[in-house]
């Protein structure tokens, strides 16, 4: 056993004795130690309940003969950050996740890992972490909250966000928002739309480190709590069988969870999250890939915010492993991968059959041929930018507008607030990139602001920060190279015309380029809003625009 470096022989004695101080038995010391990582804490909705989740998990790693040792990873709740200075926090917290579990898990040479996330950044953190420590390991979240009903129709928090520009807008009374503020989150869990949190649980389950309901099965199921039992189990046959993270996070693995982000209608932060996953394994993941992909991948769900179902809903048509059913009838997945079951993806999709056609559309029916997200690329974004596809109203699919310019979310806020954005318009925030941000801040209130005055269907939003996975319209994030290091989102100019083509995968600022490299030789670098100094070394390691949080750190070696 790996554990065996601080359990056995006399050189361990010392460390024993620290075993004996915590309460361990020898019996307990002769198992193999799993290490539970458990993102509970009291003030994410989507984490509350994971002390019951991972109540389960020990009990299950127990029965299957292992001993369960329990430690703690940080989560940060992206709606309580969002529109303050908390949300520069909210992307960094993803590699402070990844390192600490890596330090806990060498540290304490754990013979095998259960991770309990849930949320935005802990998901793909501890997904890093697991690639890293490379240990027999298996996911279960805490799972999504369950929709809410408004006016009668269900709601999620992108609704609230809406509902808060519609107020500013005179089209919703104060009364009424009290009471969507009172029933638009009525159970603990990730919010229950297709946002990033769901987004990748759902995609940890089609890279093979979850069991099947993993991204689905609601916070408040009982199902949930049996799920956590059968991973506790499940993570000692890994274990007996030495299947360890790398042999299931394979490039083919991330190419089957592009195909379902695809598919599923992901959140555009799976463009930020993949990647750095990818990067864990050595693998040189270009975010180019995503238009190769997409073209071959029908989207098959319109989970909310891009339409009216909610992860309730999928989780009820099937889940997860009846959209890759849909998927594999033309050959779109590598099914020879290996998962958590110990079984391959093929063996996994045995009898799997799609329970509702009207929220997992069948492929030869899809809600359009091509994926639900997409990178455009141009003189405006030399290195690529991203847009949810799938949440565009086609009259936007194409849209050419003059640009409005911020240099922060404040003041374009403000101005959407105050009626001074107009139909046509092409909202621009930049300086808000991973460098000038610092920590590429979330632009959920800014898109929220457009479609609760009205305008979501007429005015687009392009930014160098990224968009929540509630966002909806033509909001088009990520672009790269960021203003903070002098890419032409620094370089346009109020009343510059944009031109956004999606299908095409193009963004294009009408200027010559003899009139940008005049403005490139005039720009003046700004230095970063820094607010601590944690994101100041942020902002000096991170490597790279779009991709964001792929910072310069050591791999731990095995």
């Amino acid at each position: 056993m790996k554990s065996d470096a601080v359990k056995t022989g006399k050189q361990q004695a010392p460390h024993r004795s620290l075993f004996n101080a915590a309460g361990f038995t020898k019996e307990e010391r002769e198992r193999p130690l799993v290490g539970i990582v458990s993102s509970y804490n009291e003030i994410v909705p989507g984490h509350v309940n994971l002390d019951k989740i991972v109540d389960g998990v020990k009990l299950g790693v127990a029965m299957a003969g292992g001993t369960p040792v329990v430690f703690p990873a940080i989560a940060v709740c992206d709606g309580i950050a969002m529109g303050h200075t908390g949300m520069k926090y909210s992307l960094v917290t993803r590699d402070l996740i990844a390192d600490s579990t890596e330090a806990m898990a060498i540290a304490h040479q754990f013979d095998a890992l259960v991770m309990v996330p849930n949320c935005d950044k802990n998901v793909p953190g501890l997904l890093m972490a697991a690639a890293r420590v490379n240990v027999p390991t298996i996911f279960v979240s805490g799972g999504p909250m369950l929709a809410g009903k408004m006016f009668g129709k269900k709601t999620s928090l992108s609704s609230m966000f809406e509902a808060v520009g519609a107020n500013a807008a005179g089209l919703m009374s104060d009364e009424d928002l009290e009471e969507f503020e009172n029933k638009a989150c009525p159970t603990c869990g990730s919010c229950s739309g297709m946002y990033t949190a769901n987004s990748m649980n759902c995609l940890t389950e089609v890279l093979g480190m979850g069991l099947s309901g993993n991204g689905t099965i609601p916070a408040v199921y009982s199902d949930r709590i049996r799920l956590a039992k059968h991973a506790g189990m499940q993570v000692m046959e890994l274990y007996r069988k030495g299947i360890k993270p790398r042999d299931i996070m394979t490039e083919e693995a991330i190419l089957n969870a592009l195909t379902v982000d695809m598919a599923l209608g992901c959140s555009t932060n799976s463009m930020l999250h993949l990647p750095a996953i990818a990067h864990e394994i050595g693998m040189d993941f270009e975010i180019d890939f995503a238009n190769g992909i997409s073209e071959k991948t029908p989207n098959l769900c319109h989970l909310a915010p891009a339409g009216n179902t909610y992860m309730e809903d999928l989780n009820g048509a099937g889940g997860v492993y009846a959209v890759m059913k849909e998927l594999d009838k033309k050959s779109l997945l590598h099914t020879e991968c290996m998962t958590v079951t110990t079984k391959t993806v093929k063996e996994n999709l045995e009898g799997v059959q799609n329970l509702d056609a009207d929220v997992i559309r069948p492929i030869e029916n899809p809600y359009s041929e091509t994926g639900g997200i997409a990178v455009l690329k141009g003189n405006l974004a030399p290195d690529g930018s991203v847009v949810k596809r799938s949440a565009v109203v086609e009259e936007m699919l194409v849209h050419e507008g003059p640009a409005r310019i911020f240099d922060c979310e404040e003041d374009a806020i403000d101005a959407i607030k105050k009626g001074c954005i107009v139909a046509g318009d092409v909202v621009v925030i930049r300086y808000v990139g991973p460098k000038g941000g610092p920590g590429m801040p979330e632009m959920l209130n800014p898109t929220s602001a457009i479609a609760g005055m009205g305008l979501g269907s007429s005015v687009a939003l392009i930014t160098d920060g990224r968009f929540s996975g509630a966002s909806r319209g033509a909001s088009i994030g990520h672009v790269s190279p960021e203003a903070a290091v002098g890419g032409p989102i620094a370089l346009i100019e109020e009343g510059d015309i944009i031109r956004i083509n999606i299908p095409e995968y193009t963004l294009e600022v009408q200027v010559s380029d003899d009139e940008m490299e005049k403005r490139k030789q005039n720009w003046v670098p700004r230095k970063p809003n820094i607010t601590s100094g944690y994101l100041t070394r942020y902002a000096s390691m991170v490597t790279s625009g779009n991709r964001g949080a792929i910072l310069e750190v050591p791999k731990c070696e095995e």
